[in-house]
C-alpha cells in the first residue's frame, strides 16, 4: 500500500512507519513541518472549548471539581496539564490580540502562557498605556517558525528592566541568594542553589570555557551529558580557586596557530606550499599544504583557517633549512575591542536560529584574513563552533552558506540552493537578543 504526503498528516499512524520509505526527504519534512502547524491548531481547539466549558459547567464537569480535572479523567492528560490548558483558556479572554495569535497557530502553548502572565502582572512601574505595545513586542519574539522561549523570555526580562520600579526585581535582589551544601548518607554532596542574575551571570561566565564538550584525542565526540560537564567545570574552576585563585578569562584563551613559511614561499607570495622540493622531485611531508599543531601533528587547511578567525598569531620566518630567521611579536587578529563591539552587535552567535550565547563564539572573518580579508567590523562575525564549521566546510551539503555585510552594516546569510533554491538573503538572528 502506498502512501501519500496528504495521508501522512490526516491519516492515523497505525502501520505508518513502515511505509515512510515510499516518501522523498523533501516530503518527509513537509510532513513535519505540517504536522507540528496542525498539533498548534488543535491545541488552539482543545483550549478555546475546555474555556467555554468552564463557563457552561454540566454535571460531569462540576463533579470532577473542575474543567481541568475533568479533561485529565477523561485523557491521557496529567491534572496538572488539564489545569494549565484550562488557566490559559480564561486568561486570554482580557487580551484579545494574544488568543488572536495564538488562535491562528503562530504562537505556540507555552509562548502564550508566558505572555498572558506578563500582561496580568506586568512591572510595577509601567504605564496601563503601555501595555498594547509591549502585547505586540512579547508576540513578535513569539511569532513564527524563529520564535523560541528564550527569546520570549529576553523580551519580558527587558521590559521589566525597562520599567523599573522602587522595588528592586527579585532577578536582582541579592537578599533572596541561597545556597545550601549538605552531605549525602552515602558521603556525597548535594548543592543547591538561588541566586541573583549577575551572580549567576559571574557563574556562568566563569564555567563557560571549563564546561564546554571535549572532544577525545582520537577525535571522538565528548560522551559527558551537559550535568557532567557542569559538575567537572565546577570541580575544576574550585581547584583553580585554590590554587592561587588561577580562575582563567570568559571564553578561554583562543588558540594559538604556528605560522610557518621558508623565504623562498614568502618571496614567491606562493598560494600553496605543496610543490616539490626535494632533490629527486618529490613531495616532502613537510610541504604538504596542511596545518600542523604541537600535540596531535597535521590539521587540515580548513580547519586551520577556522581556528586562525579568532587567534593569537605568531609568526616566524624560517630559511630554506627550516632554521628561523626572526620571529614577529605575539598579536591578536581579533582584538579585544572589536570583540566587545561584535558583541554589541550580533550578541552571541548571529546565525539565523542560533541562540548560542557570546562566550562561546568565535570571530569569523567573512574573508579569510589568509586570502586578504582584514580584520575589520564589517568582514566579522561572531558564530558558535556548529556554525563556524558550517561556513569553513561544507560536508553534506550541496552548497555553501554565504555572508555578506547588508547595508544597514548587519550580516545578512545566504543560504545554498539546496536549501532555499532562490537564496533569499536572511537577517542575522540578533532581533531578540538582549
Amino acid at each position: 500500500m502506498s502512501v501519500l504526503l496528504s495521508d501522512v498528516v490526516s491519516g492515523s499512524a497505525v502501520g505508518l512507519r513502515g511505509r515512510l520509505w515510499q516518501l522523498t526527504a523533501a516530503e518527509l519534512r513537509a510532513a513535519a513541518v505540517e504536522a507540528s502547524a496542525e498539533i498548534l491548531r488543535l491545541e488552539a481547539v482543545r483550549v478555546a472549548v475546555v474555556d467555554e466549558l468552564s463557563l457552561r459547567p454540566d454535571d460531569q464537569v462540576i463533579a470532577s471539581r473542575g474543567v481541568g480535572a475533568w479533561l485529565a479523567a477523561n485523557t491521557m492528560l496529567q491534572v496538572r496539564d488539564g489545569k494549565k490548558i484550562a488557566a490559559l483558556g480564561a486568561a486570554l479572554r482580557p487580551f484579545p490580540a494574544v488568543a488572536a495569535r495564538f488562535d491562528g497557530g503562530d504562537c505556540s502553548f507555552d509562548h502564550a502562557v508566558l505572555i498572558v502572565a506578563f500582561c496580568e502582572s506586568p512591572p510595577k512601574g509601567m504605564p496601563e498605556e503601555a501595555l498594547p505595545r509591549c502585547i505586540d513586542l512579547l508576540l513578535a519574539a513569539a511569532s513564527g517558525v524563529e520564535a523560541t522561549t528564550t527569546k520570549v523570555r529576553n523580551v519580558i526580562a527587558t521590559l521589566e528592566r525597562l520599567f523599573e520600579s522602587d522595588e528592586i526585581p527579585p532577578a536582582e535582589d541579592v537578599d533572596l541568594n541561597e545556597l545550601r551544601i549538605a552531605s549525602t548518607l552515602n558521603g556525597r554532596v548535594v548543592v543547591r542553589g538561588d541566586f541573583d542574575a549577575l551572580t549567576g551571570e559571574m557563574l556562568l561566565s566563569a564555567l563557560s570555557n571549563l564546561t564546554m564538550p571535549t572532544p577525545a584525542p582520537d577525535g571522538t565526540p565528548d560522551a559527558r551529558s551537559t550535568a557532567k560537564r557542569t559538575a567537572d567545570g565546577f570541580t575544576e574552576l574550585i581547584r583553580r580557586y585554590l590554587d592561587c585563585a588561577k580562575t582563567g578569562t570568559d571564553g578561554g584563551q583562543r588558540p594559538h596557530v604556528n605560522v610557518h613559511i621558508n623565504a623562498r614561499d614568502l618571496a614567491e607570495h606562493r598560494d600553496c606550499a605543496a610543490t616539490p622540493s626535494t632533490a629527486d622531485g618529490e613531495e616532502s611531508a613537510s610541504d604538504l599544504d596542511v596545518g600542523h599543531m604541537p600535540w596531535l601533528g597535521p590539521l587540515s587547511v580548513s580547519q586551520t583557517r577556522l581556528l586562525g578567525c579568532d587567534c593569537f598569531l605568531s609568526t616566524v620566518l624560517l630559511d630554506s633549512h627550516g632554521a628561523p630567521l626572526d620571529a614577529q611579536p605575539g598579536k591578536r587578529l581579533v582584538t579585544a575591542e572589536q570583540r566587545v563591539a561584535l558583541i554589541a552587535r550580533d550578541r552571541g552567535c548571529a546565525f539565523p536560529g542560533c541562540t548560542c550565547v557570546p562566550a562561546w563564539t568565535d570571530a569569523h572573518h567573512i574573508r579569510h584574513w589568509a586570502n586578504g580579508g582584514p580584520t575589520v567590523m564589517n568582514n566579522l562575525v561572531l558564530l558558535c563552533r556548529s556554525h563556524h564549521r558550517l561556513m569553513h566546510r561544507k560536508s553534506g551539503f550541496v552548497g555553501k552558506w554565504e555572508i555578506r555585510i547588508g547595508v544597514d552594516n548587519k550580516p545578512w546569510f545566504i543560504p545554498p540552493p539546496s536549501i532555499d533554491p532562490q537564496q533569499h538573503p536572511r537577517p542575522a538572528n540578533t532581533t531578540f537578543k538582549t
